[in-house]
């Protein structure tokens, strides 16, 4: 999904939320705090049962776990991914 004027929104696959949490140790509380949203919520996100979740809410979850240093790719042929993203460098002085 795209938005005029703004970055493209990349929204995360189940599987790529789930590994991503894993991959950082978080739980599923953790992560419901972190993004701000119910345990339960977090629990019908990755399992895909239930009421669906709005793309507000995962994109709160993918939020949450991009500021905990996790890089989701997109599909590039290969398929999509998590890994931790690279430290920024600090600049000189800071």
């Amino acid at each position: 999904m795209t938005q005029k004027g703004s970055r493209r929104i990349f929204l995360v696959t189940i599987e790529q939320l789930r590994a991503a949490r894993a991959l950082i140790g978080w739980s599923q509380s953790k992560l419901a705090e972190e993004a701000g949203v119910s345990l339960p919520t977090v629990k019908r996100v990755e399992t895909g049962v239930g009421p669906r979740v709005s793309d507000r809410t995962r994109w709160k979850l993918q939020e949450a776990l991009e500021a905990a240093g996790i890089l989701f790719l997109e599909e590039d042929g290969q398929g999509v991914g998590v890994r931790f993203r690279k430290p920024q460098k600090r600049a000189a002085g800071s």
